[in-house]
């Protein structure tokens, strides 16, 4: 039945309009609007949602939505200048260096938030 679906995820945030800002202009996505309901172009996709859900919101304790990039490093460094946070894992599995670039094997990748708490990535394209 769902072989041949173009299926799409979508995920929550607590305020819509600061949303379209971090996505539209700090991340420089393609972001439409409709019925108080966001897509995010991203390449092949079919569109990603983002729907508000106000004061009832809970951020994912988990990436919901990675970016390959061919340097993390740069990726960071670029990231940080427009003033976003890098995640700083400490004593776990996922231990983060300095700059909060995870080293431990398999691509190097760095972990932010959007303004909603919703973690995100930008990973090492391989």
């Amino acid at each position: 039945m769902f072989r041949m679906t173009k299926a799409f995820s979508g995920f929550s945030v607590d305020d819509v309009e600061i949303a379209m800002k971090f996505y539209g202009e700090t991340l420089g996505l393609e972001v439409s609007e409709e019925n108080g309901i966001l897509t995010l172009q991203i390449a092949e996709t079919n569109g990603i949602i983002i729907y508000g859900k106000g004061a009832d919101h809970s951020a994912a304790s988990f990436t919901i939505l990675n970016f390959p990039v061919d340097d993390v490093e740069s990726a960071v460094d670029e990231l940080a200048k427009l003033g976003i946070e890098f995640e700083h894992y400490r004593g776990t599995e996922m231990e983060t260096d300095e700059k909060g670039v995870f080293r431990g094997g398999g691509p190097l990748i760095a972990w932010f938030k959007d303004p909603a708490g919703n973690v995100l990535s930008v990973i090492q394209a391989e």
